[in-house]
């Protein structure tokens, strides 16, 4: 615990449209789906995290589930803060946390507006945090890489969450370009139930997406070690009864091609804003890729192919903002950057 005192709790928080995962004494504690199925009638919270994930989409008309965040920001603010106190009370030795303050660093997109800031910051109090610092996802991506932000060299970062896609460069502890575009993990999945019904007259809901975005998600075409066909189960919508069909990654990178392309464009854009010295560090040291949005076969190649740069996958990089918010947590005063 450092200098800091025996009564305060300190967590880090990858608050995620898809996922959110906490961090305490350097372990990930908690990373559980951001979901939470309420009772209507009464707005009694009945299950949070991956309980609530598997009631998704099988609810009956007196239960719903409520995803609390969209494009990254806080969009429903209630469901928020009962999901946030609720999955702090799945930290392990919780009864030693309530007599503690609560101490909290959480990342947040870079391209946020105020008043989201804000009802990050609310909405974290709300669940019994005294004292709240704020990072961008880009530089708590870059940190969790294991990259020296204070460095003056330049890091370009894509960090591909759920809600958004985060194009940051960094340098000297700050991010001196970014391209924040709600464009991510959900919309892929949007994008394979859509073409799903036109393709294949099958209509298949949200987790059965995510299910062939895992199993068979690629950005190109044609891969080296390509997964194999994944069957496919949902509603026949002209017979309205069940079916299986099988779904290649070909099809699914077909599928992909539009909001990948958008990314892209991101990309491109970030690097045309990069001032000349920095531009010649990142044409050295590349481009690293973050977030679930990194797990997608062949995304490196193809922005490798677009840029001309070398394109490095993070090491798990689904945790990676969560360890580099982690790491700021245990820099609390150090790091300037954070936000107050």
């Amino acid at each position: 615990m450092g200098f800091f005192s025996l009564f305060t709790k300190e967590i880090a928080m990858d608050l995620g449209t898809a996922n959110t995962v906490i961090i305490h004494n350097d372990k990930v504690v908690v990373d559980e789906p951001s979901i939470v199925a309420i009772e209507r009638r009464s707005g009694k919270i009945l299950a949070v995290g991956k309980r609530a994930q598997m009631m998704h989409g099988k609810t009956h008309e007196n239960i719903k589930t409520i995803r609390p965040l969209r494009d990254g920001v806080i969009a429903d603010f209630q469901a928020a803060e009962y999901m946030m106190r609720e999955m702090i009370k799945m930290i392990p030795g919780r009864n030693t946390f309530l007599p503690q303050s609560l101490r909290m660093v959480i990342c947040i997109p870079s391209g946020i507006t105020e008043v989201e800031e804000r009802a990050v910051k609310d909405s974290a109090e709300q669940a019994g945090a005294k004292d709240v610092r704020l990072i961008h996802e880009p530089m708590a991506a870059a940190i969790g890489i294991g990259i020296d932000v204070m460095e003056p060299t330049g890091n370009m970062i894509i960090d591909i969450g759920g809600g958004t896609s985060e194009i940051a460069v960094i340098a000297l502890g700050g991010i001196v370009t970014n391209e924040s575009i709600r464009i991510a993990g959900d919309d892929f999945n949007a994008d394979i139930e859509e073409y799903m019904k036109k393709q294949h007259n099958i209509n298949i809901g949200e987790r059965t997406a995510e299910r062939i975005k895992i199993e068979v998600g690629a950005a190109i075409t044609e891969l080296d070690n390509p997964p194999p066909d994944y069957a496919v189960h949902g509603r026949d919508m002209l017979t309205g009864i069940p079916k299986e069909i099988m779904v290649n990654y070909s099809e699914i990178a077909h599928c992909l091609d539009k909001s990948i392309s958008k990314i892209e464009t991101a990309v491109i854009h970030a690097l045309e804003m990069t001032p000349p010295e920095l531009s010649a560090d990142i044409y050295r040291t590349g481009i690293y890729l973050a977030g679930g949005g990194g797990l997608l076969r062949g995304l490196d190649k193809r922005l490798h192919n677009k840029t001309k740069l070398p394109v490095h996958v993070a090491e798990d990089p689904l945790r990676a903002v969560a360890r580099g918010t982690g790491i700021a947590l245990k820099n609390f005063e150090k790091f300037t950057f954070l936000i107050k």
